[in-house]
């Protein structure tokens, strides 16, 4: 009604103006940038590589609306030195962009991802759409020379500024066609200075993530198990034994050095307990002359940073390592954190066990089992004594030339006590390297080296089968990747499995072979090359174990005969050393056979990253029946090979020098009592199939 007064309740005048909520920082960024890889699961601590490594750089990157993006890897070095790689979408509709770099050198390097808003190519694309089309044409020249002059008015070599300068003025020349005018903007020279240097806005930088990247060693190499003790172990006239010593020992190292391992691991060398010592095959009553388990350490002469007398003494040890190192091998030394009961620890540290109601302390037990001859520690009654006693018994041995260290059942301790002792340890060595054997459920596994075992032992030796094995293969990979690296070994003192035990030749040839192509580490106990495969009854040991036991080996008789698979893991070996695809752990790829017991896979290493410049690309085909004859197609995705599709190329097999021209689809029979399994080189590409 005219001239009616408004009304307001005076409810709602009274009613307070609500305080402006406090600025809120968003974690995103004005151009989201997220699942940063290479990175831990939570972030807790850095992830891995080591020296020589190609490593995959990636992350998810978009914004709003139709723009087009660029990305750029920024990686610092230990020194401090930053360098940037351009990343490149990883396929299209999934908005990941990543890069591969080789990473050389250690230390710890940070990166960060940045990405940007190609102002220059969205300009492009909608011109190239609307200049032919008629649409704002005049316009669209503006835009784009107003980018140049922009860029020319930036920091950039005086040269490039005067191309972008010129480019502008092209742009706006209407003297010139459209389509003359569209050319200046595609020519090569413009185009690459903005490659180089892009027209960018809306510059975001993702939080920055660390790599740690460690000696080669860490990452990549063979693994030689032998016990000191047997090589030169005889028996006296008597009958009684005679052990073997570091200095008979070291005449073994040369043959292992000829095989092409680069590491030899030898079980604990501390004096071993008599109270409770086991006898042959894991007996509980030992005879005087039984040499007792390794595991069982601690006697009147010493605890864990003693020698056993009968191997010599820390001169003989510093002959021992003296022979390695001229050798070209390296020592690792297996430490397990236990003690058996004449363990120096048990009178001066009780209270490092566990004291039960009637007085005793408890034994090692994983019931039904029980080791009588071993104590567990307990590091829950004073963790920080075993914490430094622990400490100062590496620092002992890195003090006397030892750098890598297998630890027995790391699992069984706790993940805090690790954490806190690699991190120390790492500070003032970070040279040295921990092996986790840890046969044990998934999640313990992974967070050992997860915390900073350099390396771990797997499941490869049960994983047998071909989706097993195309399932694990993957998995290490891809998923943990960033942080577990495993070695592959065959076989253990304490593992012989029902593959091994009747597999016969053909087995042992099948087990090597996938294990020393398939990841970067792996590793033999001794006794495989003569194809030991006699299993205590109801266990997956070796029948008269040479943990409990000497077993001294003619190694030369065994050569002689051409009964020892020797020359077979030396062939294995040289064929690592001269590929260095196989090298690597993240470029493993499965592909397809007809048959269900024929695995097939790769490893490529594109020529960017090889000594020579060339590309380095590994089929392995292996017949997993070690009983039969196969004959199936393969089937192979040629972009994974780095391959044009449907090319042919030529192919070597490694082992037997055969040569064949191989496509997407190959015909294969495989003869597991001649030679079970392929490593081919793809030699040359040859041509291409019709389409």
């Amino acid at each position: 009604m005219p001239g009616a007064r408004a009304s307001v309740s005076r409810s709602a005048i009274d009613k307070p103006i609500p305080d402006t909520p406090a600025p809120y920082t968003t974690v995103i960024g004005r151009i989201p940038i997220l699942d940063l890889s290479p990175q831990q699961p939570d972030d807790l601590w850095p992830a891995k590589a080591f020296d020589g490594e190609v490593v995959p750089f990636s992350a998810t990157v978009f914004r709003e609306g139709h723009d087009l993006l660029g990305a750029d890897l920024v990686l610092t070095d230990p020194s401090g030195r930053t360098r940037e790689f351009r990343l490149a979408s990883l396929g299209p509709g999934t908005d990941r962009w990543g890069t591969e770099i080789r990473i050389d050198g250690t230390g710890d390097f940070t990166w960060r991802i940045k990405a940007w808003s190609d102002d220059f190519g969205t300009w492009l694309h909608n011109a190239e759409v609307k200049v032919p089309a008629g649409v704002d044409v005049e316009l669209m020249f503006q835009i784009g020379a107003g980018l140049l002059q922009r860029a020319a008015g930036e920091k950039r070599p005086e040269a490039d500024r005067r191309v972008l300068a010129d480019g502008a003025t092209a742009l706006l020349d209407t003297s010139l066609s459209s389509e003359a005018r569209m050319l200046v903007a595609a020519d090569n020279r413009l185009r690459g200075i903005i490659d180089t240097a892009p027209i960018a806005s809306l510059v975001t930088t993702s939080p920055t993530r660390t790599l740690r990247v460690e000696r080669e060693t860490a990452g990549r190499g063979a693994w030689y198990e032998f016990f000191p003790r047997s090589e030169g172990a005889r028996k006296r006239p008597d009958g009684t034994w005679q052990s073997g010593t570091f200095r008979s020992a070291a005449r073994r190292l040369p043959h292992i050095a000829a095989m092409g391992f680069d590491v030899v691991y030898i079980p604990p060398i501390h004096p071993i307990g008599t109270t409770n010592r086991k006898g042959p095959n894991n007996t509980l009553v030992a005879g005087p002359d039984d040499p007792g388990s390794p595991y069982g350490i601690g006697s009147d002469d010493g605890g864990h940073d003693a020698i056993h007398p009968d191997l010599g003494t820390e001169e003989d040890l510093a002959f021992f390592l003296e022979t390695l190192k001229r050798t070209g091998l390296e020592l690792a030394l297996d430490i397990a954190l236990q003690a058996s009961p004449d363990h120096p620890w048990v009178t001066a540290h009780p209270e490092f066990f566990t004291r039960l109601p009637d007085g005793s302390i408890a034994y090692a037990e994983n019931p039904p089992k029980k080791y009588q001859d071993i104590y567990p520690l307990n590091f829950d009654n004073d963790p920080e004594g075993i914490y430094r006693e622990m400490l100062r018994v590496f620092r002992h041995w890195i003090d006397l030339g030892v750098k890598i260290f297998r630890v027995d059942n790391p699992h069984t301790k706790p993940l805090s006590f690790w954490e806190r002792l690699l991190h120390d340890i790492h500070a003032e060595h970070p040279e040295a390297i921990f092996l986790s054997e840890a046969f044990t459920k998934p999640a313990m596994m992974r967070a050992l080296a997860k915390v900073g075992f350099q390396q771990s032992y797997t499941y490869f030796t049960w994983r047998n089968t071909k989706e097993e094995l195309e399932e694990y293969l993957t998995e290490l990979a891809t998923e943990t990747a960033d942080y577990l690296r495993p070695n592959f070994f065959v076989n253990t003192h304490d593992i012989l499995t029902p593959y091994l035990q009747f597999g016969g030749r053909a087995g042992y040839k099948i087990r090597a072979a996938i294990a020393a192509t398939a990841v970067p580490t792996w590793g033999v106990y001794s006794g495989y090359e003569l194809f030991e495969d006699v299993a205590r009854p109801g266990s997956e040991e070796n029948i008269d174990n040479e943990k409990y036991e000497f077993k001294p080996r003619d190694w030369a008789k065994a050569q002689q005969l051409g009964l020892s698979l020797a020359p077979y893991l030396t062939k294995l070996n040289e064929i690592r050393r001269e590929h260095p695809a196989l090298g690597q752990l993240r470029n493993t790829r499965i592909h397809w056979s007809d048959d269900p017991e024929i695995l097939v896979f790769s490893k490529h290493l594109a020529g960017r990253f090889t000594p020579t410049g060339a590309s380095d690309t590994i089929i392995v085909v292996a017949n997993l029946d070690p009983h039969s004859v196969r004959e199936t197609t393969v089937h192979l995705d040629l972009a994974q090979l780095g391959l044009d599709p449907g090319a042919s190329f030529q192919v070597r097999d490694l082992v037997t020098d055969a040569v064949w021209t191989w496509s997407t689809d190959n015909y294969v029979r495989l003869d597991s009592f001649a030679e079970p399994v392929h490593i081919l080189h793809v030699t040359r590409q040859v041509g291409s199939e019709p389409s």
